[in-house]
C-alpha cells in the first residue's frame, strides 16, 4: 500500500491523534474552466498557480487529477506560447518536485471543428505511490506508468484515453462549439476507476433560459451528458466506477429564480423596433419607487443584490440547482457547502465579485457513479471522509472558480467491483 507522502500530516489530526497514519491512498480530483487563464495571463495565472499548490499541499494527495476546459482560452492559436509556459510550469514547479510521474493530454488540435475540445487532462503521481497502472483502450490491458509524458495536438490516435465531440446537432445554433470529453481509466492498489474530464453546453440567453421551466438548454445538457454516461458504461470494455468532473454547465431553473428573487415585482417588457423580438425584461418593486430590482437581457442578468448569491454560500438557492436530479440513479454528488462557482469577475482585484452577465450558478462539479461513492474511505473515527469544495474564495481565478473533491480510497476498496485484480494483467 502506498505510504503517505513526505511531510504530510494525517486529515482530521485531532481524531487521528495517537493512531497511525490514516490508511489508504489519498486522492485529489479538481475541475477548472481556465479560460479566463489565457486572456489574461499576467494577471492572472501566478495567482491560480498559488491558489492550486496550496490546496494541493493541504490535502496531500497520492494522485491528483487535474481537469481543464477551455484550456488555451478563446483563441487557442494567439496562446500556445502561454500553454506552454502554464504546462511547464506545472511539471517542473517546485511544489509538484514529489510528484515524479506525470500524463499530460492537451487537445491542440483547434483547426479541426470536427475533433477540437480545448479540454486538457494533467494526472500526477507521488514518488511513495508503488502500484499505479493506466489502461490502453486499443489494447484491453492496463501498463504502468512510468515518467513524465505529454500527448497533444491530435489525441484520437492515443490508445491510453478515449476522446469524443458531441455532434454538431447536439447544440445547433452554435457553430464552433467545443463541448466533449475525455476518458482515462486508471488502477490504484487493486482499484480501477475511470476518470472523465466533460465540457457540456452552456445557457446562449438568458432570455431563452427564462422561458420554459426546465430550459430548452437544460434538455440539451441532459442528452450530451446521458450520451456520456452511456458511452462509458457500454459492452467494449468491462465496467468499472467512474468519476465525471469538469464544466458541466448546469445552471438554475432561471424561471423559478426569477420569481423568487423578483417575488413583489412587476414586468416591463423592451422589444426591438424592428422585429419586436423580445430584447429586455425589466423587474421593478412594485412600491419603493419603482426601483429596479433585476435586468435580463441575452447576457445581462444584473440583480440589484449580489450577497444573496454568497450568503451562507449561496445554499438557499440549491433548491433551484435541478439538472443533476435527472440522474440520481446513476450519478451521486457530495452535499455543496460552496458558493455558485460562475460567472466570477475577471478584474484581478475583485475575488468574490460576480459578473452581471448571467445568474451566478454551480457549472463546475465533481460527480461520481454509486459505485464510485463505496471507494471513499468512511472510517469510523472520521466522519468527514471527503472535502468537496471550491479554491481561491476571495482571489479571483478568472470567471470560474476550481472545484475540487479530496478523499482516501480504501485498501482493496475495488474488489468487489469490476473484478480489478485484472489490474494486474499489466505490459
Amino acid at each position: 500500500m502506498a505510504g503517505r507522502p513526505r511531510g504530510a500530516a494525517a486529515p482530521a489530526q485531532a481524531a487521528m491523534a495517537g493512531k497511525a497514519a490514516a490508511p489508504g491512498t489519498a486522492v485529489l480530483l479538481v475541475t477548472a474552466n481556465v479560460g479566463s487563464l489565457f486572456d489574461d495571463p499576467e494577471n492572472l495565472q501566478k495567482n491560480w498557480l498559488r491558489e492550486f499548490y496550496q490546496v494541493v499541499h493541504t490535502h496531500r494527495p497520492h494522485f491528483l487529477a487535474l481537469h481543464c476546459q477551455e484550456f488555451g482560452g478563446k483563441n487557442y492559436e494567439a496562446s500556445m506560447s502561454h500553454v506552454d509556459k502554464f504546462v511547464k510550469e506545472l511539471l517542473s514547479s517546485d511544489a509538484m518536485k514529489e510528484y515524479n510521474r506525470a500524463r499530460v493530454y492537451l487537445d491542440e488540435n483547434y483547426k479541426s471543428q470536427e475533433h477540437f475540445t480545448a479540454l486538457g487532462s494533467f494526472y500526477f503521481l507521488h514518488e511513495s505511490l508503488k502500484s499505479i497502472y493506466q489502461f490502453d483502450f486499443k489494447g484491453k490491458k492496463y501498463k504502468k506508468v512510468a515518467g513524465k509524458e505529454i500527448y497533444s495536438d491530435t489525441l484520437e490516435s492515443t490508445p491510453m484515453l478515449e476522446k469524443e465531440k458531441f455532434p454538431q446537432d447536439y447544440f445547433p445554433e452554435c457553430k464552433w462549439s467545443r463541448k466533449g470529453f475525455i476518458r482515462t481509466r486508471w488502477c490504484i492498489a487493486d482499484c480501477a476507476f475511470d476518470l472523465v474530464n466533460i465540457h457540456l453546453f452552456h445557457d446562449a440567453s438568458n432570455l431563452v433560459a427564462w422561458e420554459t421551466s426546465p430550459s430548452v438548454y437544460s434538455g440539451i445538457r441532459h442528452k450530451a451528458l446521458g450520451y456520456v454516461l452511456d458511452r462509458i458504461t457500454d459492452q467494449r470494455f468491462e465496467r468499472a466506477s467512474y468519476f465525471v468532473f469538469g464544466d458541466f454547465n448546469f445552471r438554475l431553473d432561471s424561471k423559478a429564480v426569477v420569481e423568487t428573487l423578483c417575488t413583489k415585482a412587476t414586468m416591463q417588457t423592451v422589444r426591438a423596433a424592428d422585429t419586436n423580438e423580445v430584447v429586455k425584461l425589466i423587474f421593478r418593486e412594485s412600491d419603493n419607487d419603482r426601483k429596479v430590482m433585476l435586468q435580463l437581457e441575452k447576457k445581462l442578468f444584473d440583480y440589484f443584490n449580489q450577497e444573496v448569491f454568497r450568503d451562507n454560500n449561496g445554499t438557499a438557492l440549491l433548491e433551484f440547482d435541478k439538472e443533476l436530479s435527472v440522474f440520481k440513479d446513476r450519478l451521486y454528488e457530495l452535499d455543496i457547502s460552496f458558493p455558485p462557482s460562475y460567472p466570477y469577475s475577471e478584474d484581478s482585484s475583485q475575488g468574490r465579485q460576480y459578473m452581471n452577465t448571467r445568474c451566478p450558478a454551480w457549472c463546475d462539479r465533481v460527480l461520481m457513479s454509486l459505485s464510485a461513492k463505496e471507494l471513499i474511505l468512511r472510517s469510523e473515527s472520521e466522519e468527514k471522509a471527503a472535502t468537496y469544495d471550491h479554491i481561491g474564495p476571495s482571489v479571483c481565478m478568472g470567471d470560474h472558480k476550481p472545484v475540487f473533491l479530496a478523499f482516501r480510497v480504501a485498501p482493496g476498496a475495488g474488489k468487489p467491483h469490476a473484478h480489478v485484480h485484472k489490474c494486474c494483467v499489466v505490459q
